[in-house]
């Protein structure tokens, strides 16, 4: 699926997120986000599922991990589709737009929410539209970013929207939803906006002071944030918790499907691995295995990057639950060359979306 604004030479393509690679620089992209600017980012290859009907709140409590019920008006949550197993379909973002619920999700999962949506249309009042041609995703990230978005918007209401609440601007006299999230560590406000005026929107936001930033960049940043990718991070063949995102579960709920699994790992032990951040001495490659110090392999390395503001080599990947503790000191099989690493908390970098949380 190509994106609905970005225009450029080369894109690419990995895991559903369609962008150029760049905008001209990877450098300066990073650093109009990394050092105190903004960035904007067009994730328009995201999926957006449209919900509604008397009965979606039950039956959507009764598929996905966290608790709609709780979830008012105005307000969005975490959530992920599990399998009986308890292991990952997908995660999607769920906001509630009064009478229905928004599904957000990354584009590679797009196909399963909905297959895992549709298979109940016919059981009740539940009804599923697909949304993801008609709509557009722009997000603004940065320490700039409130800044942008309220000059864009010329509404200071705007950027003031709280986290996990759902504000509505008028862009061209039409609805655009916002929500205030982060893809890199920084402040950050996504926007979900109809497609007919996605252009003019982005081109507001820039000329506001943002500035568009391409695949390359934004994968060192949301490396250095701790963000997993789906299809990358995880898949289908890891329990959901393995993931570290748990505020996408309610443990107190009621029944859905895969709650004995989950609810059993949460309460009573742990899972076995879970993804976790490696500061490295030298190249690495995603697929690296990872051992500890007397050789046993421990786990892989799912995604890596050179983070220019740590000025090292920093991965994300699968660990053993005995070796998770920061600062464990492990080693990294790249080829036949073994490579020192240390287990790290993750996000590697606390940028503004950390000080802002510190100041609320």
């Amino acid at each position: 699926m190509m994106n609905k604004i970005s225009t450029g030479a080369e894109f690419k393509e990995r895991d559903g997120l369609v962008l150029p690679a760049s905008y001209g620089g990877v450098e300066a992209e990073y650093e109009s986000v990394r050092a105190g600017g903004a960035g904007l980012i067009d994730l328009s290859s995201r999926g957006q599922i449209n919900v509604s009907g008397r009965e979606a709140e039950q039956f959507l409590n009764g598929l996905i991990t966290n608790d709609v019920k709780t979830l008012k008006d105005g307000a969005w949550m975490n959530a992920a589709f599990p399998t009986v197993q308890g292991r990952l379909i997908a995660f999607a973002r769920v906001l509630r737009l009064k009478d229905r619920f928004l599904f957000d999700t990354e584009g590679v999962m797009r196909e399963k929410v909905l297959k895992a949506l549709e298979r109940f249309t016919l059981a009740g009042d539940f009804h599923v539209a697909d949304l993801s041609d008609e709509a557009a995703v722009i997000s603004v990230q940065g320490a700039r970013a409130a800044e942008i978005v309220s000059a864009g918007f010329a509404d200071e209401d705007a950027a003031g929207v709280e986290r996990n609440r759902v504000f509505t601007a008028k862009w061209r006299e039409k609805d655009v939803v916002i929500i205030r999230a982060t893809h890199t560590a920084e402040d950050g406000f996504d926007l979900f906006v109809n497609r007919a005026d996605a252009c003019s929107l982005w081109e507001n936001l820039k000329t506001s002071g943002a500035r568009p930033i391409g695949f390359d960049a934004l994968e060192i940043l949301r490396i250095e944030a701790g963000e997993p990718r789906y299809g990358l991070d995880m898949d289908e063949t890891n329990v959901m918790l393995e993931a570290g995102q748990d505020d996408a579960v309610s443990f107190t709920k009621g029944c859905y499907v895969g709650q004995e699994i989950i609810a059993r790992i949460h309460w009573r032990g742990h899972v076995a691995k879970r993804l976790a951040g490696l500061s490295v001495d030298g190249e690495i490659r995603r697929g690296d295995k990872i051992r500890n110090m007397e050789g046993r392999e421990i786990g892989r390395v799912t995604s890596v990057t050179f983070s220019p503001v740590l000025q090292r080599t920093i991965a994300l990947g699968l660990v053993k639950y005995d070796y998770l503790a920061p600062g464990t000191e492990v080693k990294i099989l790249n080829e036949e060359t073994e490579r020192a690493a240390r287990v790290a908390e993750l996000p590697f970098v606390r940028g503004s979306w950390y000080s802002a949380e510190k100041s609320e």
